[in-house]
């Protein structure tokens, strides 16, 4: 009985509050489009320079891991005196958490690369930017796309935590159902940020087999 309580109570919450919820889905949607475009321009670049200036890898891979180990909540009160209570707060704080996946991956995945198949484009006179751009990077995608894989989840969950300052989002009723005290609302939050993440783990996973060069596809399946 409980259960079919529960369920009857989602679905009246769901009828009732069917367009507040379209609209706080797509403000958590635009959360972490923004703040995943932002970390793989900038994450992508410090990965890079990383492998080519090792000296800082402390440094970089240091400050991004630092950032990982700050609690959500606090990162986003580091925030506030910044950027104030908003939106812009939410994308600086999941754009620092997104970083070291993307970070990390995109180094690893360069210095995975077999050292003959750099010397050998170099050999046939390719620049140092040719290689990167034409056999480091194309050969490390596929490690790179996992690393934004495990960002963009993260982020999706961490998102819910926008709410406590006032960013929206699915996390509005999260909270809104814990302080009244309505699971069902805590569900019609919960279970879309649930299901986004799911979608969105399945469409980067879809683009990373499109993006893989062909050999490797090959490789990995032998």
């Amino acid at each position: 009985m409980r259960d079919t309580s529960l369920w009857s109570q989602l679905v009246f919450q769901f009828e009732s509050r069917w367009q507040d919820l379209l609209s706080a889905t797509v403000t958590h949607v635009e959360l972490v489009l923004i703040s995943m475009l932002l970390a793989i321009c900038i994450g992508i670049p410090l990965g890079i320079l990383v492998t080519r200036v090792p000296s800082l890898s402390t440094v970089i891979l240091g400050g991004a891991g630092m950032m990982q180990t700050i609690p959500s909540l606090a990162m986003l009160g580091f925030m506030i005196p910044i950027f104030g209570i908003g939106i812009k707060t939410a994308i600086a704080a999941l754009f620092l958490y997104s970083l070291l996946p993307i970070i990390r991956n995109t180094s690893t995945g360069i210095k995975d690369v077999d050292k003959s198949t750099t010397e050998a484009a170099r050999g046939m006179g390719l620049t140092s930017w040719q290689i990167l751009f034409k056999v480091e990077l194309p050969l490390a995608l596929s490690v790179i796309m996992a690393g934004i894989r495990t960002a963009a989840v993260i982020n999706v969950g961490t998102a819910t935590l926008a709410a406590f300052i006032g960013s929206g989002g699915l996390g509005d009723f999260i909270f809104l159902g814990i302080t009244r005290g309505i699971d069902a609302l805590v569900l019609l939050g919960a279970i879309p940020a649930a299901i986004l993440a799911i979608i969105l783990e399945l469409l980067l996973g879809v683009l990373e087999r499109k993006t893989t060069p062909r050999g490797l596809k090959i490789k990995e399946d032998s």
